[in-house]
């Protein structure tokens, strides 16, 4: 009896993940979820430093931004609620001050163009379509860090716009990074605020310009249906956290085993459930640190941790 349709996999035989790649991870917090699975299992990463961008044209903008080498000054920073934001990254870069803020961007900015340059793998999870422009610039921001939204109006970008934002996002980094390997997906969280019919047509443009854009590209250019996974082979709200929208722990690790499956390569696979060994034997805590068996425990651990090192000496515990 099949209780469950399965959506088909390919595994990834010229470009797989090792632990010698080097990835980057880029939009909605869908991608901070494959990327926190990324970095407990000690894989060379780095994660949206500019934060959870959610939508092509935010995601675009960074990329140029760091390709371009852009130096952020006090101009492009916006005072609310007693601290200082900027309309192109995330909230968890602001701060009261704003040589802060700036430090922090400039930094973001100087990192990304280094890893875009370096990358092995990128992964962009897309999250919406949906875009809000602010009407004194008519600049489209990526996070409106709770300024009043009669500011905004709010737009639906067209599978069009989408796929030719994805294709300037891929030309930027190309021309520093010719041989990387791009992997979209398009983020399960469904976007309800914008309503359960506009979040289909969100989520039907991001997948259409994604497609439009794969299909005329001949280019390393790859896509994981992350989307497609949860509504189809975990179409059940005992998958969802309690607002019912996000996905919960159970299928963030789901989706990532089957991401695992078609990505990581066998010897990285092996060596990732050596790793989890140490991951856990690191988080156990013993109810006598001085016994006996505890201190066998801790060499065995720290031999475990020897041959990692010597083997792949960028991991660390």
């Amino acid at each position: 009896m099949i209780l469950q349709t399965k959506v088909p996999l390919q595994k990834e035989a010229k470009n797989p993940i090792s632990y010698a790649s080097k990835i980057v991870l880029l939009g909605s917090c869908f991608s901070e979820n494959i990327g926190d699975q990324l970095n407990y299992f000690k894989f060379q990463t780095i994660q949206n430093p500019f934060g959870i961008l959610f939508h092509p044209k935010a995601i675009k903008e960074l990329v140029a931004n760091a390709i371009h080498e852009k130096t952020y000054t006090e101009t492009d920073l916006v005072f609310q609620n007693e601290r200082w934001h900027c309309f192109d990254a995330h909230s968890k870069l602001s701060a009261p001050e704003k040589k802060d803020v700036l430090s922090q961007l400039n930094k973001a900015i100087t990192s990304t163009n280094t890893a875009l340059k370096e990358a092995t793998h990128l992964v962009i999870t897309l999250g919406t379509s949906w875009v809000y422009r602010d009407t004194a610039t008519h600049k489209i921001v990526a996070n409106c860090h709770k300024i009043p939204q009669k500011k905004f109006s709010k737009e639906l970008l067209s599978v069009q716009e989408v796929t030719e934002t994805l294709s300037e996002i891929i030309t930027l980094i190309q021309s520093v990074n010719a041989s990387i390997n791009i992997i979209f997906t398009v983020s399960p969280v469904r976007h309800l605020k914008d309503g359960f019919v506009e979040n289909t047509q969100s989520k039907s443009h991001l997948i259409a310009g994604i497609q439009t854009l794969i299909s005329n590209s001949k280019s390393n250019l790859h896509y994981f249906p992350s989307y497609e996974i949860m509504m189809d082979e975990l179409r059940d709200y005992r998958f969802y956290s309690e607002d019912l929208i996000h996905p919960n722990t159970t299928a963030i690790r789901y989706i990532w085993e089957r991401f695992t499956t078609t990505w990581i390569d066998e010897k990285a696979a092996e060596m990732m459930q050596e790793i989890n060994t140490i991951q856990k034997g690191l988080s156990h805590r013993p109810f006598d640190v001085n016994s006996v068996q505890h201190q066998k425990f801790l060499t065995n651990l720290s031999s475990k941790i020897a041959k990692i090192a010597t083997e792949f000496p960028l991991i660390k515990f």
